[in-house]
């Protein structure tokens, strides 16, 4: 047997989960702002109990890679990294986008299609990747900014074209009168439930992290706005 505890921090929602050989066990998702810092801890520990397990029956622990919000993905990384050490266990990292187009493929696969998830980057940005229905890259993950032509490369090729995440919706405004191709799938968030699959097959072929160096791929440079505040210099200059 293998277990794997699983986080996901890439967005407002904290999740975590615990599959068995690749099959889920039990998860939490909390919907709660700025929650992570606080919540994640007492969530994993609650998981374990409801689990009938101790830390030191988990084998690995699965954590997003991004992209995402910069301070959720640092919490859930750090909590992971700690997790790990303490154990003496391997890390393994999962695209919040692939765990996006995991679950639309349980419900919508084949057909000709494509997949394309999307988390907001704020106004008229998305992080995005594009899949088929193996969840092999079509296009790597990288960032937009949409506009009224974005994605139409695909309408040629392929017969429907899905759009989910919580950057969609934009992009849904802009394409939805381009094709009929464009289908929108509302509430579709990263969750660490759908990391099972994925990170049972990174165990087995052992695609593990190196626990020092490894980050996340944020998407973009982390960018944090200069203070307003006088400080002390300068209030003395």
């Amino acid at each position: 047997m293998s277990f794997i505890l699983s986080i996901e921090t890439s967005t407002a929602i904290c999740s975590v989960a615990i599959h068995n050989e690749g099959k889920l066990m039990a998860n939490a998702d909390l919907y709660l702002e700025k929650s992570h810092s606080n919540s994640l801890t007492p969530l994993i520990e609650q998981l374990l109990h409801h689990c009938d397990l101790q830390m030191s029956d988990l084998n690995a622990i699965a954590v997003s890679s991004g992209p995402g919000s910069y301070t959720g993905l640092r919490i859930g990384l750090s909590t992971a990294k700690g997790l790990c050490y303490a154990l003496e266990i391997p890390l393994i990292s999962i695209s919040s986008l692939d765990s996006m187009t995991t679950q639309v493929l349980n419900f919508h696969k084949g057909d000709n299609s494509i997949y394309i998830p999307m988390l907001d980057a704020r106004r008229m940005e998305v992080f995005y990747k594009v899949s088929d229905e193996d969840l092999v890259d079509v296009e790597k993950m990288s960032n937009l900014i949409l506009n009224e032509n974005s994605f139409n490369n695909y309408l040629n090729k392929y017969k429907r074209i899905f759009l989910f995440g919580n950057g969609a919706e934009k992009a849904w405004e802009l394409l939805k009168d381009q094709s009929e191709k464009f289908i929108w799938i509302d509430k579709v968030n990263p969750s660490a439930q759908f990391y099972g699959e994925m990170a049972l097959k990174k165990f087995e072929k052992e695609q593990f992290e190196d626990l020092a160096y490894f980050e996340p791929n944020y998407g973009k440079e982390f960018y944090s706005p200069k203070s307003k505040k006088k400080s002390f210099l300068d209030l003395n200059r």
